[in-house]
């Protein structure tokens, strides 16, 4: 006969408010959520926690293949630089110490309550130590090109890995090809993602740059200047006179859409894209955006435009830890206005909506299994 779980906190996040802490989590001995009940009637056995308990952490941005890169590049060199650096340097270690690295790393997201991530491969090296893993990946397959000559081929190319990765859908994976960034995606390349069947959510990062907008405002900035340092061919590109995001957003139409980093998005491209693409969602990564950029998206915009905000991590090339609830205390620390568990929601049931599995993860509703964790001021932890 199975045992049921019972845990209480000094508060209980049950994915979208904060219940008090004489509430008690009921779950199955799986971890599967039966009840949340008053303390009064929860019978014994209760398990009492010095702490907030909430649903595990959805981290909807991570690039685990960077994570050999941990101090590698340095800090608040601006994107182009920054991209520079990782393009150079990613290949220096060898296969074994990079699937080292990215299983520690792994270890480390899953210890620390995050229960289901959205990961960026542009390869198959993550592939192999995802079948057996406790996490849920959604496994973005990002492809880029900018000259439009090669988009077939480069096309092509992430076909392939996307097919690999397909072979591992089931309960805890999926996956879907994208785009990487409107300054490394030409248009022809952007048609044929565009146009790639049963494949969602798409996923790209956005206006991480003041120099994003440049290029297709009027074709100048620091990416003409890295496309001429690695050879890129930028000649067929012609300015939109707009900032980036209404250039590129069309092709994906009415499709839900993770936007990533927003650093420099304005109200006029957060109005264009609920027009467009009314299921996105917006991702932060606050850590990230410092560590590159010295400079947070305007996060009071956001909220005040209703956008539906998740939170990610990026790398460990641009972060110190993968950690979710160290995102939420960068953002806490800027703004002190926003009320707890409205960025609880962001690290969790908005980033389940996000990546599709909101059945299964991102809140304690009866019948789902989304992992309990245990928050402090401190740190996270995951206790199931």
């Amino acid at each position: 006969m199975s045992q049921q779980l019972k845990f209480k906190g000094t508060a209980l996040f049950n994915g979208r408010q904060l219940l008090p802490g004489s509430m008690v989590l009921v779950l199955s001995d799986q971890g599967i959520v039966q009840d949340i009940v008053h303390e009064s009637v929860a019978g014994s056995d209760v398990q009492q926690f010095n702490g907030l308990l909430s649903p595990g952490f959805v981290n909807t941005h991570c690039h685990l293949e960077l994570s050999h890169m941990g101090g590698v590049v340095p800090e608040k060199t601006g994107l182009p630089a920054f991209l520079t650096s990782v393009m150079e340097k990613r290949a220096q270690q060898n296969a074994a110490a990079q699937e080292t690295a990215m299983q520690q790393a792994a270890i480390a997201m899953w210890e620390s309550g995050i229960s289901a991530v959205g990961d960026i491969c542009n390869g198959t090296a993550s592939l192999a130590f995802k079948k057996d893993s406790p996490l849920y990946y959604h496994s973005f397959i990002e492809c880029m090109g900018f000259a439009p000559g090669f988009a077939e081929q480069r096309y092509e190319y992430s076909l392939d890995v996307l097919r690999q990765f397909r072979e591992l859908n089931g309960p805890r994976h999926s996956c879907s090809i994208v785009p990487h960034a409107p300054y490394s995606v030409s248009e022809a390349l952007f048609s044929l993602l565009s146009a790639t069947p049963d494949n969602t959510p798409v996923s790209i990062h956005n206006q991480e740059c003041e120099a994003e907008n440049n290029l297709y405002q009027d074709k100048t900035g620091a990416f003409l200047d890295f496309y001429r340092h690695f050879n890129m061919d930028a000649t067929a590109f012609n300015a939109t006179g707009t900032n980036s995001l209404p250039a590129w957003l069309p092709w994906f139409r009415q499709l839900p859409v993770l936007l990533v980093h927003n650093t420099y998005t304005t109200g006029t491209d957060i109005a264009f894209t609920k027009e467009q693409a009314p299921q996105a969602y917006w991702c932060l990564c606050p850590q990230a955006n410092l560590y590159i950029e010295d400079r947070l998206p305007d996060i009071a915009l956001l909220r005040s435009q209703g956008c539906t905000i998740t939170l990610g991590t990026d790398s460990l090339a641009s972060n110190h830890q993968l950690s979710i609830w160290q995102e939420i205390q960068t953002i806490r620390k800027y703004y002190s206005n926003i009320a707890l568990e409205e960025i609880l929601q962001w690290g969790t049931l908005n980033g389940a909506m996000a990546l599709g599995i909101e059945g299964q993860y991102g809140s304690f509703e009866i019948g789902k299994q989304p992992g309990v964790i245990l928050i402090d001021e401190k740190e996270s932890r995951r206790i199931i």
